[in-house]
């Protein structure tokens, strides 16, 4: 790594360790003090700005496996019997109520009851599982976990994997037949190959790998990794392409900011697991030249808007958490990777700006974020099938992880 600091105090990294570390436990505290449902099992589907549950909300498998990896990583980092016991829960949810005995895979959704739902088979979703699992192993050291990461991993090698051009096509039925709606969700395009399930299968298997580090696991990261070079990467812009069809040609000119900058610490923590030390210098020079095109997206107050529609010039300058989150760890690897410390000031300024808007300082947790004119985005999710404890956690573990090196 290039880090180095000059105008910037290690006092100063210190703090925002310290701040980090506190706002993790704020984090696992208000998910552990609202969320748990001791009614019918699990967590809560639905929360609300003000705390209040909605008591007959679906619940989602990108929620609960989420809430399994957050509590297991933090266990990981901290071990406090607590995180542990909440990962336990997860677990164990997952495995009775979203687990496909049947045809393999987990559902989409279920009922408040933990009753079959939305049984589709969306990769994005069964990637997650694999990634939670790989850390829950780590934490429980119980080898039927990492037997059902493993298990699912070849599972979305078999059904998912296009042999031929590469690529994972992003969503089956429950029988893992062809379905006509693909997407994640209402906003996305409906095509095949989508840059964010692509991120996140690379994320699962990299954290795969980690515990098992197995050769055609290996081979399967370093294709995904290309996908990003040659695909979902544009040299020319900087940014990533999110939509393509089954051969690869492109479906959409969003510019998602936080994708963005997400990217560019997610393949280089890839390419460093597998130890891929060609791709290691690649990735670092496509971190800085993704993170210089995510700058356009920055405010004065120093967050980062959500996206932007090249054709139509349009800037949606909401200010979404997860946005923020990625924020934080992207500028703060780009520093990393540069020793330029632009990026990290940016990192700073953009947890001040999280420290002023997003934390909901009366309730607890992230406000899903805040629209143009500073008000907080009102009706949104406290926790929900997309509000997780996973974007803020990850990125306060990722940074008292890094802060922890350079001592």
């Amino acid at each position: 790594m290039a880090q180095s600091l000059n105008i910037i105090s290690e006092d100063q990294l210190h703090a925002f360790s310290i701040e980090l570390t506190d706002e993790l436990k704020n984090i696992l505290s208000y998910w552990l003090s609202y969320t748990v449902d001791e009614v019918n099992g699990g967590f809560w589907g639905k929360i609300d700005n003000d705390n209040r549950v909605t008591a007959y909300a679906i619940k989602g498998s990108v929620l609960n496996a989420r809430i399994l990896w957050s509590f297991s990583a933090t266990y990981n980092q901290n071990p406090d019997e607590a995180y542990l016991r909440a990962a336990g829960r997860a677990y164990d949810y997952i495995k009775t109520c979203f687990v496909d005995n049947e045809f393999g895979g987990v559902y989409w959704s279920v009922d408040y009851k933990g009753g079959k739902l939305d049984t589709k088979k969306q990769v994005y979703a069964n990637a997650f599982v694999i990634y939670a699992l790989s850390e829950y192993y780590i934490a429980s050291k119980l080898e039927t976990v990492k037997e059902e990461a493993i298990g699912l991993y070849h599972l979305l090698v078999a059904k998912s994997y296009d042999q031929d051009k590469t690529g994972y096509l992003e969503a089956f039925t429950r029988d893992w037949q062809p379905l006509g709606d693909l997407r994640l969700s209402a906003k996305d395009a409906n095509e095949k190959k989508t840059m964010n399930t692509h991120l996140h299968v690379l994320e699962a298997y990299t954290n795969l790998y980690r515990i098992w580090p197995d050769g055609g696991l290996k081979a399967q990261i370093e294709t995904l990794i290309n996908n990003f070079f040659d695909h979902f990467i544009d040299a020319e812009t900087g940014h990533l392409v999110l939509f393509f069809d089954e051969d690869w040609n492109r479906r959409s000119d969003t510019v998602s900011y936080g994708h963005d900058i997400e990217a560019t610490w997610l393949l280089l923590e890839a390419a460093e697991v597998i130890g891929n030390n060609e791709m290691i210098a690649k990735i670092n020079n496509v971190c800085i030249a993704i993170a210089e095109a995510t700058i356009q997206g920055l405010d004065i107050d120093g967050g980062l808007w959500y996206e932007y529609e090249p054709a139509e010039g349009h800037l949606i300058k909401e200010k979404h958490w997860w946005v923020q989150a990625e924020a934080i760890v992207g500028f703060y690897n780009a520093w990393q990777v540069s020793g330029n410390e632009k990026y990290l000031q940016l990192a700073l300024n953009n947890w001040a700006f999280v420290k002023d808007k997003i934390i909901d300082k009366q309730n607890g947790e992230w406000f899903w974020g805040i629209k143009a004119d500073g008000s907080i985005m009102s009706g949104e999710d406290k926790a929900g099938l997309w509000k997780c404890p996973y974007h803020n956690s990850r990125a306060c573990i990722e940074i008292i992880k890094r802060i922890k090196t350079l001592k």
